[in-house]
């Protein structure tokens, strides 16, 4: 039997203070906060590659882990929140919130296209995966490491919904059941569609550039760090 990861977390001196959540940095680790389950909120300390190791397992933000404070009983845990720095991409920030293995979750879980569709093989399509990840209500245990769907009898103009996502009574999925996952299109329509993008971006702000990306999922670092999360 596989044993759960255990993430060692160390009380945070300072709290949720910003300038203590930066020496935490200073010294190689990254703040954390632990919460849920009906327990207050707990500033920690982790080991950032410990943490990257977990996010970029098979299992990914869905991982269900053993994390341990010293003078609090250890609880199963997931990541729900993670923060990078833009420019770096390291790891500044992560929350992580305790379950319990017998209370329903909602998770978003990668969809995997497995063959070549017949539109792409025999018709010219290129295939379009519109939704990479959907929502789903599941107990702990039975969330799965991903959805894969088989799309070889995909043909041109043809489309995957949610509906046809292999469906149990052990998840529910809460995607719309006509939300489209994957098509197979034309090139035409797929040389078009950026185009059209593109003009309206430019017509935008005068073509004003983005604000990089922050966070993986959340907030910015002064609400992480001024209070607990709100529970998800």
């Amino acid at each position: 039997m596989h044993m759960p990861e255990v993430v060692v977390a160390k009380p945070r001196e300072g709290k949720f203070n910003k300038n203590a959540a930066r020496r935490v940095r200073a010294a190689g680790k990254i703040p954390a906060v632990l919460y849920g389950a009906g327990a207050d909120a707990i500033a920690v300390e982790v080991d950032p590659k410990q943490i990257t190791r977990i996010l970029f397992s098979e299992t990914g933000h869905n991982t269900i882990f053993d994390v341990e404070v010293a003078g609090v009983p250890s609880a199963k845990a997931m990541i729900v929140e993670w923060q990078r720095e833009p420019i770096k991409d390291r790891l500044i920030h992560i929350d992580m919130k305790r379950i319990a293995l017998d209370k329903l979750l909602q998770v978003s879980v990668r969809v995997k296209l497995i063959g070549t569709p017949v539109g792409v093989k025999t018709e010219g399509g290129i295939l379009d995966q519109v939704l990479r990840e959907v929502e789903i209500e599941c107990l702990p245990a039975d969330i799965p490491n991903h959805i894969d769907v088989d799309v070889t009898g995909l043909g041109l103009h043809g489309v995957l919904r949610v509906s046809d996502l292999p469906h149990s009574d052990k998840i529910k999925y809460l995607d719309n059941e006509d939300a489209t996952v994957a098509h197979v299109v034309s090139i035409k329509e797929e040389v078009a569609a950026p185009a059209e993008g593109e003009a309206a971006a430019a017509g935008e702000a005068g073509g004003a550039p983005a604000e990089p990306e922050v966070a993986k999922k959340g907030k910015a670092e002064p609400a992480a760090e001024a209070a607990a999360p709100a529970k998800k």
